[in-house]
């Protein structure tokens, strides 16, 4: 994604601010640009009312001139906790970027609060605790997610080149309809031409993505993403294929067994459950903790694992 002039020339100032010294030709690398270009970019900040400082010769470059610093970001107490809670709680989830840019912009934050406020922001990263325990998550490149929702917003098809669980590579042609997040990975849903058929693809997979001029294929009517990539993770291939009919209406079901779980069709005799998973006496802990009559239709062998369950809980007992 190409940077605009302004985007460049606001990396410029924060590069000057987080070096004593900067020369011109590692501020050309960084931003991609020229001398000239360096150099009208210098004169512009000057411009702005920043004053930069350049030294010449061997050792020379460029500097804000020492004591200056930018205005304070005009956030309220409540609005900057809230944005350091949300940068922490992104890191906490798996859901920094592949640069980890979470640590730099908490390093920005901190820079241009008012003193008062930074102490205090500053307190409560070091203080605050979660009980529930850190992902690990996928992480992906920011650009990538900001073209795919671009794409999405415009109804604009998506090429990118994907690499299957499998290994497989291929390039693939999307019509994009939603970004969903769960347990650290970003997943996208969209129709991929290749297959022609709804699929969920990994972000993380993604590699060589670009916005094409086609207009997407319309989603089927009412299509809810978070509700397509949730069924697509229930029906993943795992060890042991299981349904199970429980005593509760899916209403009451999805509480229990959430849909990235299980597939949940409503019977006359409550809700078929339909789940992939590696453990068989995991499924019986899942059983056991729904609190209601259940009939299991496959595999035979869960039934083993539900009878050595309740025998070591009578045992307990």
């Amino acid at each position: 994604m190409t940077a605009t002039p302004t985007a460049r020339l606001l990396e410029l100032l924060e590069l000057l601010q987080t070096r004593p010294l900067v020369t011109g030709r590692e501020i050309a690398d960084h931003l991609g640009i020229d001398a000239r270009t360096v150099r009208r970019y210098v004169a512009a900040l000057e411009d702005l009312g920043v004053p930069i400082e350049g030294q010449r010769g061997v050792g020379g470059g460029y500097r804000v001139r020492p004591g200056y610093r930018l205005p304070p970001l005009m956030l309220s107490d409540d609005e900057a906790v809230v944005v350091v809670l949300g940068l922490i709680a992104a890191r906490r989830q798996g859901l920094d970027t592949a640069s980890g840019h979470v640590e730099g912009a908490l390093a920005k934050l901190h820079r241009v609060l008012p003193d008062l406020l930074r102490r205090r922001v500053e307190a409560l990263e070091e203080t605050l605790g979660f009980t529930s325990a850190a992902r690990r998550g996928a992480p992906v490149a920011g650009d990538t997610v900001l073209l795919l929702a671009d794409a999405i917003r415009r109804g604009r098809r998506v090429r990118t080149a994907y690499r299957a669980y499998s290994g497989e590579r291929t390039r693939r042609a999307l019509s994009p309809y939603g970004l969903v997040v769960h347990a650290g990975r970003w997943y996208l849903a969209a129709h991929d031409h290749l297959r022609d058929e709804l699929r969920t693809f990994r972000v993380d997979r993604m590699r060589a993505l670009a916005i094409l001029d086609e207009a997407t294929l319309a989603p089927p009517e009412g299509f809810d993403a978070v509700e397509h990539v949730s069924r697509s993770l229930a029906t993943v291939p795992r060890g042991w294929r299981v349904q199970v009919t429980i005593a509760l209406s899916p209403e009451h079901a999805i509480y229990r067994v959430p849909s990235s779980l299980a597939e949940l069709v409503e019977t006359d005799g409550g809700t078929l459950l339909r789940m992939q998973v590696d453990s068989l006496d995991w499924m019986a802990g899942i059983l056991a903790g729904l609190g209601c009559e259940f009939t299991i239709h496959e595999p035979d062998e869960l039934r083993a694992s539900v009878r050595a369950l309740g025998e070591r809980l009578a045992t307990s007992v």
